[in-house]
């Protein structure tokens, strides 16, 4: 395992930007995105039902290329978690997160003994199939993964201060919609309750030295949450950034 750029920057109070993967499963996927400036690219499992055979090669195609490769899983289970670990995920995303309890679940699975239970194989995809010190990569692997859980319910909210106080979480991320649906104010961003959301989230963040992560939709809304401490931004995903320069591309042609 290489060392995590992109939890080093967040740790020395730095800023990192990637995007979201939803649909194009191909092998020049990572590399068109590290050569656009991406830092990290998230993978997800959750919303495209792409399955770990997938996974595995995405990860794969990172290999060469600057860019840190992340897995949203769908659900807080330990095949998830060390799975994506073990096919060579630099970082995990976890939907969902409602209490300290189940962020100290998501560093058990992520984590080799004594801080967590991750199973055991080496000489295989996460360490790239290399020979070496085992006990340094059982320390490398526990120093270097990124963890991200993310608050998207009236739940976590609540319970945000004890989520972000647990150690080995490194980002609070936002699920924007997932949030004003649980807060029963769907797709209302400018609506109080969800900005006091936010805002409980961002000091909690700030209290407990975590990073405060958003998927933004554009240029102008990545400004406003970056000037508001978010410090890890995904600039929206694959699909809909093909689909806006296609649309625009042609709505030009046309007029």
């Amino acid at each position: 395992m290489r060392t995590n750029s992109i939890k080093a920057k967040l740790a020395a109070g730095g800023t990192a930007l990637g995007a979201f993967m939803f649909e194009f499963a191909t092998t020049g996927v990572a590399r068109l995105a590290a050569e656009a400036g991406a830092e990290f690219a998230v993978f997800d499992m959750e919303h495209t039902g792409w399955s770990i055979e997938t996974i595995r090669m995405l990860l794969a195609t990172c290999g060469g290329t600057n860019l840190v490769p992340l897995v949203r899983v769908p659900a807080t289970e330990y095949h998830f978690i060390a799975r994506a670990l073990d096919m060579g995920a630099a970082g995990i995303m976890v939907p969902m997160v409602e209490s300290a309890e189940q962020a100290k679940r998501i560093v058990e699975f992520a984590k080799y003994p004594p801080v967590g239970r991750r199973g055991a194989a080496f000489g295989i995809a996460h360490d790239n199939y290399a020979g070496g010190d085992t006990l340094a990569k059982i320390a490398e692997a526990n120093r270097e993964t990124l963890l991200i859980a993310q608050v998207e319910t009236a739940a976590g909210v609540k319970n945000v201060n004890e989520i972000a106080a647990v150690d080995g979480i490194d980002v609070l991320w936002i699920g924007h919609f997932d949030l004003s649906n649980s807060l029963g104010i769907p797709v209302q961003f400018t609506h109080p309750l969800f900005q006091d959301g936010v805002q409980k989230v961002l000091a909690a963040c700030q209290k407990h030295g975590k990073a405060a992560g958003f998927m933004c939709a554009d240029v102008a809304d990545g400004r406003a949450l970056l000037a508001r401490g978010f410090r890890i931004l995904a600039y929206s995903g694959d699909l809909w950034l093909y689909q806006q320069a296609l649309r625009a591309g042609l709505a030009a042609l046309r007029g």
